[in-house]
């Protein structure tokens, strides 16, 4: 099976037996300014892996895609996914079907490093969590009764939306409230404003271990961010556990889930959940894609040999 995650800045691609061994993988930073040249590098990936695995396309059983956003099925289109562009436009999520001549599952990337997290990770044994990805967006993945939970339309999770940061929450409608001010592009943009020259929010979380006080600011502005947003989230849902994850969750986690804890013991009424960063990392995608894609394709195989039977 092949095991596809999708993101604006970087795409990681693994072949796995049905034992749920990866027998070949490849990361690659993305081409994503374009449907059609993501989509081509795609296909170039699987190709290469292919060959370099001895296996044909023939031999794919299915593959399952993680990308940010909400499947419009309906339209072909994914509504929720300002950091892909052109992916909005009708037809456009029928275009995965190029990259491999199988059957494919199209899932959120969040809710699939929940799945990844569930089966591999710090969510094993928890039955109720939730998966919060900080990075280029912003989204959550809910597991309750030690499922995965969807929504209505499959947008549970999309707390990019709540009102939490400065100002209008309609200012920048493509992204929502949330994901403006704590997304790495919110803490660049907050540095600047406060004279710390930084380039990536790898910069600003660097600064601020090496002590530097404006970096401090941004991280301290972060903290209640989150803090704020998972005040919220706690109210709902009452998780058992917070895994904080993505580009920032779990590369800046050490400046990070100490004080959100701290300070969302003072927002909250009941004693809140625990804040753990993520233990699989950068992976809890592909992890995820291979956990879902390994239960379905084991039903398709078992299938063929009940009917060739």
């Amino acid at each position: 099976m092949l095991a596809v995650d999708v993101g604006r800045n970087y795409v990681r691609v693994a072949l796995a037996d049905l034992v749920g061994d990866i027998v070949a993988r490849r990361d690659e930073p993305a081409r994503a300014d374009r449907p059609q040249d993501l989509i081509a590098q795609l296909a170039g990936i699987v190709d290469a892996l292919l060959a370099a695995a001895g296996l044909t396309a023939v031999d794919i059983t299915l593959s399952v895609f993680g990308t940010p956003g909400i499947h419009d099925k309906e339209t072909g289109a994914l509504r929720l996914a300002p950091n892909l562009p052109g992916w909005d436009l009708p037809g456009s999520v029928e275009r995965l079907a190029e990259v491999a001549a199988a059957p494919y599952v199209l899932e959120n990337d969040v809710d699939l490093a929940a799945v990844g997290e569930g089966a591999y990770g710090l969510g094993q044994g928890v039955s109720h969590f939730v998966f919060v990805s900080i990075g280029t967006g912003i989204g959550m993945g809910v597991v309750i009764d030690g499922k995965l939970y969807r929504g209505s339309r499959g947008a549970a999770g999309e707390i990019s939306y709540l009102p939490v940061g400065e100002g209008d929450p309609r200012v920048n409608a493509g992204r929502g409230m949330f994901e403006s001010v704590a997304s790495a592009d919110g803490v660049v943009a907050l540095a600047r404003r406060l004279g710390c020259p930084a380039g990536t929010a790898k910069d600003v979380f660097d600064a601020a271990r090496a002590g530097d006080p404006v970096a401090a600011r941004v991280v301290d502005a972060e903290v209640d961010h989150i803090a704020h947003a998972l005040a919220g989230v706690t109210a709902v849902l009452d998780p058992e556990l917070v895994v904080l994850g993505g580009g920032i969750g779990a590369q800046a986690g050490d400046l990070l889930a100490g004080p959100v804890a701290e300070r969302l013991h003072a927002l909250v009424a009941l004693r809140p959940p625990r804040i753990e960063v993520s233990s699989v990392g950068r992976d809890a995608v592909l992890l995820g894609a291979l956990a879902v894609g390994l239960a379905a394709a084991r039903d398709q195989v078992f299938e063929r040999t009940v009917t060739l039977g």
